[in-house]
């Protein structure tokens, strides 16, 4: 059963504080039209509404917020009768998403304090939240939610922001804070332990010292979280456009070795007394590109996430014979099974992942009809970005991919004249035809004229 965190701090909730429209820098202009809409329809059926949550903290802020999510005190099923264009999800925790085209406002009801077990509220052993369909106050609702920051209320009866746990203080003072226990709140969800070092980045706030040292001390309970949920949340975290930062934090708090073991002892091993760079220099790569408005592809990140790994056990196999080409197949094949246990890959990202690691090798062919059969390979352009990578820190021969570079770009008669067998090797085959011919000439017997 929950001890809920509003029982740790009952007295404060009489502390409420209300902001007025003149306290505050939030504009109904600022907000969507669509979110407006749902505000005011369940305000005239008589329900209250608020904003709350991210797009609150993003207003505030002065940016502007990703998408807008509403609490209210009706229930999923009222939600659905005042929007006909509505539709009810969720299992955890019924939530109604009301569509107007391609934008989706969530509807959620006030959650309730739990304080009693029953049908609708389910914890397992270690006390983890597995389904909380407990309806409440907001006065309840807002000791539900994570972090203090995450928990101010847009009231659009008055436009005022409601604060009851100093989420304005901690606002302006840019810090990132638990609402109640942190050790608490970190068995019942230790995915909040990712959400903390996620809003502590992207917002560039400081975490709370209470915190920080949970999380040093939690973090091994992040490993008891389904891996299928651990991959979307390491999507959130390296597509953000702070990858470099969120993973150098993520180390910090011993958040990362939960999500990418293998990656982690990989690091810590030097190779020819330098630290391995691929995966720093391709999480620079990845927040350039983003902050440039490019695409970022989650199976490249990955694959240099897990190149390491695959490296080190493909050269192992290597040595103990196997086949270049064969090492790397076997050990992508292992390295991947152990991940998924950790961090759950699905099946498309594996195998573009795979392609990507798989043509590694083949670039060192560079004579006959190989590179033009490689580069007509559906992936080609992902696995010679890795190798100017693999180039770049020192993991490849910088000559090879200077080749591969003017082989792309030049036209078929170059390309032909780039992989013929060097001029040498040609000579001496031909010279050597013509000696047998020769030796059997002159071994021919004479005859007499």
């Amino acid at each position: 059963m929950i001890n809920s965190a509003k029982n740790d701090a009952e007295p404060i909730s009489a502390q409420v504080k209300i902001y007025s429209r003149a306290e505050h820098n939030i504009s109904r202009s600022q907000i969507s039209e669509n979110a407006l809409k749902v505000l005011y329809r369940l305000q005239k059926e008589g329900f209250d509404a608020y904003l709350v949550g991210g797009c609150v903290r993003d207003l505030l802020l002065g940016r502007e917020p990703k998408d807008f999510d509403v609490v209210t005190n009706a229930d999923p099923d009222q939600v659905r009768k005042v929007f006909r264009n509505c539709r009810l999800i969720g299992r955890r925790f019924r939530l109604a998403h009301v569509h107007f085209g391609r934008e989706i406002i969530e509807v959620a009801t006030f959650r309730g304090a739990g304080e009693e077990q029953n049908d609708n509220q389910l914890l397992n052993k270690e006390g983890r939240l597995l389904r909380d369909n407990v309806y409440g106050t907001i006065e309840e609702d807002v000791w539900r939610r994570d972090f203090t920051v995450n928990a101010l209320y847009y009231n659009i009866k008055d436009f005022s922001v409601v604060d009851y746990v100093g989420g304005m203080a901690d606002h302006k003072a840019g810090t990132i804070r638990l609402i109640g226990d942190p050790d608490m709140r970190f068995r019942e969800d230790p995915v909040r332990m990712l959400r903390a070092v996620r809003f502590a980045i992207k917002l560039g706030f400081r975490l709370d010292l209470d915190c920080e040292k949970s999380i040093h001390n939690d973090a091994p309970l992040l490993a008891s979280i389904p891996s299928a949920r651990l991959y979307d949340e390491v999507l959130k975290l390296f597509l953000s456009g702070y990858a470099l930062q969120t993973f150098e934090m993520l180390r910090h708090y011993g958040l990362f070795q939960v999500l990418f073991p293998a990656t982690e002892n990989s690091l810590e091993i030097e190779e020819d007394g330098f630290p391995r760079l691929l995966l720093i220099k391709a999480l620079e790569n990845s927040d350039n590109r983003i902050a440039e408005g490019k695409t970022v592809t989650a199976y490249f990140l990955l694959a240099a996430f897990l190149w390491e790994p695959v490296q080190m056990l493909a050269k192992a196999k290597m040595a103990q014979g196997e086949v270049e080409y064969i090492a790397y197949q076997d050990a992508a094949s292992e390295v991947i099974a152990r991940q998924i246990k950790s961090t759950a890959l699905p099946r498309h990202i594996s195998m573009a992942m795979r392609e990507v690691w798989n043509m590694q090798p083949k670039f060192n062919a560079r004579i006959g009809s190989k590179p033009s059969r490689l580069i007509g390979h559906p992936r080609f352009r992902a696995g010679y970005d890795f190798l100017l990578l693999r180039a770049e820190t020192g993991g490849a021969d910088q000559e090879l991919a200077e080749w591969w570079t003017r082989y792309q770009n030049a036209d078929e008669n170059e390309q032909r004249k780039m992989t013929q067998p060097p001029r040498r090797a040609q000579n001496n085959k031909s010279g050597r035809k013509r000696n047998y011919r020769g030796k059997a000439k002159d071994s021919a017997p004479k005859t007499e004229s």
